[in-house]
């Protein structure tokens, strides 16, 4: 840590004992006690000032989180908002006008406000820019109607990130414009998507005859694709997060597992779960570099290297842990209809549902093959895939 780090860190740390001193977080009332610490700049640190933040170092984050939870005092459930926190955030911060900022940045943070993404579409996941929902003009505002998919707790949130079409007449890439949506307004309907593991995670979201005022254009007319690229670009990297902290997720079920029942450790295994915990660690490393960078408000390219990597390896270490199980591995029990609240805690569930849940990992966020074309691309300077239909009218494209 740098000499002007550790003075931020320490005149930091004696911001937060003065806050604690002031706001008693066992007498205040929890959400009060949220507003309070967004307002003090003591949410997201690295975050502007008047927006959460105090424009510090991204690095002292962890280190301030950390002080909070000494004194006991309450989060932000972070777990109920991955979406609002992780991707819509930092496009807000990024595209948003100030008002904007003022608007959805604090209830936002506190947990007031939970928010979804509407972005794929039943012919438009991989090739996102093929999004047909159209938003049309209509006085100061806009009506969308279309469908999304796999939208991810939709049945609990409140507001949306929305990709829709608003000229037609532009090549795909070009017509593309970023509103945010209420999730409660009159023509949105949310119905649940079965998934292998019996739950509804996820969703498919119609929206008919769907109002957007005129303020929750994010970014300009016609810059969607732009503006929908960071979105992507912090998802990826949130969800290559997902070894933090250190044993988390599967690798670290993984190793309770191997270390409590020794009657499973067979010959030649051994190896196996080192090279498994070393990938796991180098990535958990790789992607907390990321995050910092996200939170400075750049994450580039590189998060889709994490995001194949936590794809991969989630995949591969369910399917050891189920090899090592045996039989008991086989055994899944709870394949009853239910509609998660949280995104799950792998570590929290059972080896049959991880190693059912970990086959999305590759297709969610973006498939592998898009990752891979990412990072031979934008990456490694390889030469882009042929596209036939880059330049032509979104609305002469077959379909």
């Amino acid at each position: 840590m740098s000499t002007k780090s550790a003075l931020d860190a320490e005149g930091l740390a004696a911001s937060v004992r003065e806050f604690l001193r002031e706001h008693d977080p066992l007498a205040t009332d929890r959400l009060e006690f949220l507003r309070a610490r967004f307002d003090a700049g003591l949410a997201w640190v690295y975050y502007p000032e008047g927006h959460g933040g105090l424009g510090l170092d991204p690095a002292l984050q962890p280190e301030i989180d950390a002080l909070f939870a000494a004194a006991g005092a309450p989060d932000n459930r972070p777990e109920l908002n991955f979406i609002g926190l992780n991707l819509a955030a930092p496009t807000i911060l990024r595209f948003g006008t100030t008002e904007q900022k003022q608007r959805w940045l604090r209830p936002l943070w506190t947990g007031e406000e939970l928010w979804c993404q509407l972005f794929s579409e039943p012919g438009a996941g991989s090739d996102l820019a093929n999004v047909g929902t159209s938003a049309k003009a209509d006085g100061d505002g806009w009506v969308v109607n279309g469908q999304k998919v796999w939208t991810s707790l939709a049945h609990q949130a409140d507001w949306a990130i929305l990709v829709a079409r608003t000229d037609p007449a532009q090549p795909k890439h070009k017509g593309l414009s970023y509103f945010i949506c209420g999730m409660h307004d009159p023509g949105v309907d949310v119905r649940p998507l079965r998934q292998i593991t019996g739950e509804s995670e996820f969703n498919e979201v119609y929206l008919d005859d769907v109002p957007i005022a005129g303020d929750q254009l994010l970014g300009e007319l016609g810059q969607g694709w732009a503006v929908a690229n960071h979105t992507l670009m912090n998802e990826r990297v949130a969800i290559g997060a997902g070894t933090i902290p250190r044993e988390n997720g599967t690798i670290g079920a993984l190793a309770r597992t191997w270390r409590s029942r020794p009657e499973l450790r067979r010959p030649g295994l051994h190896d196996q779960v080192l090279r498994f915990w070393v990938e796991a660690e180098a990535a958990r490393l790789t992607a907390e570099r990321l995050r910092q960078q996200q939170a400075a408000g750049l994450p580039g390219p590189e998060g889709s290297g994490a995001k194949l990597t936590y794809s991969r390896l989630n995949q591969q270490i369910s399917s050891f842990e189920l090899e090592l199980l045996g039989a008991e591995g086989l055994r899944y029990t709870d394949y009853t209809a239910r509609r998660p609240v949280i995104v799950a805690d792998y570590a929290e569930e059972s080896a049959g549902w991880r190693f059912l849940r970990a086959k999305g990992n590759s297709i969610e966020g973006g498939t592998s093959d898009i990752m891979r074309n990412i990072i031979a691309e934008r990456v490694l300077g390889l030469p882009a895939e042929a596209r036939a239909d880059k330049d032509i009218p979104w609305k002469d494209l077959p379909r």
